[in-house]
């Protein structure tokens, strides 16, 4: 096994142990298997499908495994296990591993994507920014068209960047002025503050003169922006859906996808190799200046403040987009 010099017998890592329960403990360092790597992490993102397990659900086990449920960290390789071809100690990469709230974590070989010279000191969240890669390629947006954007958080940001690249005419649309300021910093061409979701539809209609959108991209995750989504899809429009919809069953109006004709997308990925190749996709299109991801990273924290990190995360203060951990 490949290891750097001076490698601590133990490692710090976070540990849920009940709902609200955050605790930093020193256990012993993981050893990376054949065909695994082992990276000595510089952040975790935070993402907002981990509040379910800090605020507690009957379904969840305590205490979790140490670093769990982090899956969005970035950093160093210090050690690699046999059978491992093209990585190598002090390669920077990011990760889709799953106990990333913590100093060290490991990952499949094939489930780590190299970081080039170019984003030397950049924070680089791979799994998030894969994400939005992955979610955009199911869009097939094209030059000209319409597309809105239903919730503007850090995946709504990205793809709002995203589509004006591609050369789409985006209507944003959010519940805070600060994300309707950030989409237009991204390219927004019109922008919906969605306190009235059927004021936004009017207003969102009158600007495609009653015709609706040709994509539309739901990327909150509830029920009512799913079914305002649904409200600015044109005829044979597209709508993806790109939101987290996992705090119960949602009703769809199956009425009103029939008579338009829409091509409904489930814009969510399983394949972890599917993973990777956005997370490659997201590295050259950050290395190229196609998407600047920074302006998006608004809060940082020390791994022993990630519940302040998850509280921030739950109430979304004025100002906040995107958490992350830093070591």
């Amino acid at each position: 096994m490949g290891i750097s010099q001076g490698t601590p017998a133990s490692s710090l890592s976070m540990i849920v142990a009940g709902p609200g329960q955050i605790r930093i403990e020193q256990v012993a360092l993981p050893v990376p298997g054949p065909h695994q790597v082992r990276a000595r992490l510089e952040g975790c993102g935070v993402c907002a499908s981990n509040l379910p397990v800090w605020e507690g659900r009957s379904w969840f086990s305590y205490p979790l495994a140490p670093g769990a449920p982090g899956h969005e960290g970035w950093g160093r390789i210090d050690a690699v296990g046999e059978g491992v071809q093209d990585l190598k100690v002090g390669d920077r990469v990011a990760m889709l591993s799953y106990h990333a709230y913590a100093e060290h974590d490991i990952a499949a070989a094939d489930a780590v994507v190299q970081l080039p010279v170019e984003l030397a000191g950049q924070p680089f969240p791979g799994e998030p920014l894969g994400c939005a890669m992955n979610v955009f390629s199911r869009c097939v947006i094209e030059p000209g068209q319409t597309v809105a954007i239903v919730g503007i958080g850090f995946l709504g940001a990205l793809l709002t960047g995203l589509a004006t690249h591609a050369g789409a005419r985006v209507i944003a649309l959010s519940r805070r002025a600060y994300a309707l300021d950030l989409a237009r910093a991204f390219g927004a061409a019109e922008t919906i503050l969605l306190s009235d979701p059927w004021e936004a539809a009017r207003q969102a209609k009158r600007l495609t003169q009653d015709e609706g959108c040709d994509c539309v991209i739901e990327a909150a995750g509830l029920q009512t922006t799913l079914d305002l989504a649904t409200e600015l899809t044109r005829i044979r429009g597209r709508l993806v859906i790109a939101g987290y919809h996992q705090d119960g069953p949602r009703q769809v109006n199956m009425q009103l996808w029939n008579w338009r004709g829409i091509d409904v997308i489930n814009a969510h990925e399983r394949d972890p190799q599917v993973y990777i190749t956005g997370m490659r996709a997201a590295v050259a299109a950050v290395t190229d200046g196609r998407l600047d991801p920074s302006p998006l990273y608004t809060h940082r924290y020390p791994l022993d403040e990630l519940s302040h990190a998850f509280t921030a995360l739950a109430s979304r203060p004025a100002g906040f987009l995107k958490a992350l951990i830093v070591l």
